[in-house]
């Protein structure tokens, strides 16, 4: 398809990165088919309608809107997600919480009922799901302040995993009336200064929801909120695992040593070797058999 080479050659002219793929992914998008049916039909003509329709997609991404928001879909850890203009865009290096998250919970269950595993700040709900669709044993809840997020990731949840996570309306622990004593508490909290973003991508500082972005004037305004009260709602021992910017470890070591209630911190590193994971422990209970 001659529409394809063409669109490349905008789309490079327009600095839109992977032009070739993009076309492809938003020609297929648009004509209801796979990627690899653009090939198999290449001399297949596009009627008036449908290269109309697939204009205004390149137009919109030439506009610098993400690929995933104009298809309405992201993949991420086996999965594809629906997102929308409400979510963040699940990114590869999130995948990282996902596999210490799947290691910590199919470690030795504390009883035949699993572990219990919350999601701070669910979003498309990319987490939570993967989780519960790869180690389905596990009982599962999961909050955002956003409804309009929830009602994605719920979507997501019975498309993906079925009816396995419980799903809820608040910010970090303010919903939550009684302590149900979690095994594991994960989050991927907003953690880019304020005046960071300013300087981000467009294709993030224009589209992507601010909310899921802003970490306030230092960056590390979630990260404090969620130290302050986890410890209440994790079992002894239990495990808070952070996704962080690449360059906060050290201003993570300081906040945990605010707080005695947990007893060590430890990183986990992305495949390019910057510090991605914050691996906290609560601090065990004596009194308190784990």
């Amino acid at each position: 398809m001659g529409i394809l080479s063409r669109t490349e050659s905008c789309f490079k002219e327009n600095f839109v990165d992977s032009p070739r793929l993009t076309a492809e992914i938003l020609l297929a998008h648009s004509l209801e088919m796979r990627r690899l049916d653009l090939y198999l039909q290449y001399d297949r003509p596009l009627h008036q309608n449908e290269v109309s329709d697939y204009k205004t997609l390149i137009r919109r991404r030439i506009q610098k809107e993400p690929v995933a928001y104009i298809t309405g879909e992201k993949g991420f850890f086996e999965s594809d997600f629906e997102v929308s203009k409400d979510v963040l865009i699940p990114r590869p290096e999130t995948e990282l919480l996902v596999e210490e998250a799947l290691t910590i919970l199919n470690h030795e269950p504390c009883d035949s009922r699993g572990k219990k595993m919350l999601e701070l700040g669910t979003g498309s709900g990319a987490i939570v799901v993967s989780l519960a669709k790869a180690a389905p044993s596990h009982l599962y809840m999961a909050n955002d302040i956003s409804l309009p997020a929830l009602e994605i990731a719920k979507k997501n949840a019975c498309r993906i995993a079925g009816d396995r996570i419980g799903f809820f309306a608040g910010n970090w622990f303010s919903s939550l009336k009684d302590r149900p004593g979690f095994d594991l508490i994960v989050s991927n909290p907003p953690y880019i200064p304020l005046a960071d973003i300013w300087n981000l991508a467009p294709e993030i500082r224009q589209y992507e929801p601010r909310v899921a972005l802003n970490g306030g004037n230092d960056g590390l305004s979630c990260f404090k909120a969620i130290l302050k009260d986890a410890h209440q709602y994790l079992v002894s021992g239990g495990i808070l695992l952070l996704e962080m910017g690449f360059d906060q470890k050290e201003s993570m070591e300081n906040l945990v040593k605010l707080h005695p209630e947990y007893e060590s911190i430890e990183f986990i590193r992305d495949l390019s070797g910057y510090n991605r994971v914050a691996k906290i422990k609560k601090s065990i209970d004596n009194n308190e058999q784990v």
